[in-house]
């Protein structure tokens, strides 16, 4: 994803919290493309990013508009390593906010760091309840306690139930899954890989709706 004149410009000048927030709003617009484009999969009968387009006999399947799902799933990938680079942006620009808050005038800080991680952050709206060892969740990192913020295209602006999530990581098995988590107050990101393993699921770790 090509920077425009702006945010180049914005390399040799202070990181503001408007700055991430722009990055955030762009992560979403990305997000919703996303979704878009899995809708016109599963309106093709749910044929996801791996199911075959041509028949038992080696024939394009006629049930099925093979433009429209190929379209769909190289936009899909496009949009994926766009939103790879948006998150490693985000969290690059989150260290620099932190660091110049750090290295800002002697009492500064602590009055502006509890405000503008409470602008950036947004609520988390479930939470990691256990992880077993061994697991996917376990070698990505993710802790019982983590606070989930995002998970892949799901965030607290468009997350209804964890039907979501099992949506995400069925569409996501063997490929790298952006998930954010709020830890001991901070920011964590991780790069998650749904994928078959000795125990059970696809995550190994039990996911529950945020705490009220």
């Amino acid at each position: 994803m090509k920077m425009t004149a702006e945010e180049k410009a914005d390399g040799g000048s202070g990181m503001k919290v408007e700055d991430v927030q722009k990055l955030i709003q762009k992560k979403d617009e990305i997000e919703e493309q996303i979704r878009a484009y899995y809708d016109v999969l599963e309106d093709q009968g749910d044929v996801g990013m791996s199911a075959a387009l041509v028949d038992v006999e080696g024939y394009p399947r006629a049930d099925v508009d093979l433009y429209q799902i190929r379209t769909a799933r190289h936009s899909i990938s496009c949009l994926q390593n766009d939103h790879k680079a948006i998150m490693l942006r985000i969290e690059e620009s989150l260290h620099r906010l932190h660091a110049q808050e750090r290295a800002g005038p002697e009492g500064a800080g602590p009055r502006q760091e509890p405000m503008e991680q409470e602008a950036v952050l947004p609520p988390p709206f479930a939470h990691v309840d256990a992880v077993t060892p061994g697991s996917p969740a376990f070698q990505a990192g993710l802790r019982a306690g983590d606070e989930i913020i995002e998970f892949g295209s799901v965030n607290a602006g468009n997350f209804q139930h964890l039907q979501n999530i099992a949506s995400v990581v069925q569409h996501s098995e063997g490929k790298s899954l952006g998930v954010a988590v709020v830890r001991s107050g901070q920011r964590v990101h991780f790069s998650l890989v749904p994928q078959r393993w000795s125990g059970r699921g696809l995550l190994g770790c039990n996911i529950l709706p945020a705490r009220k």
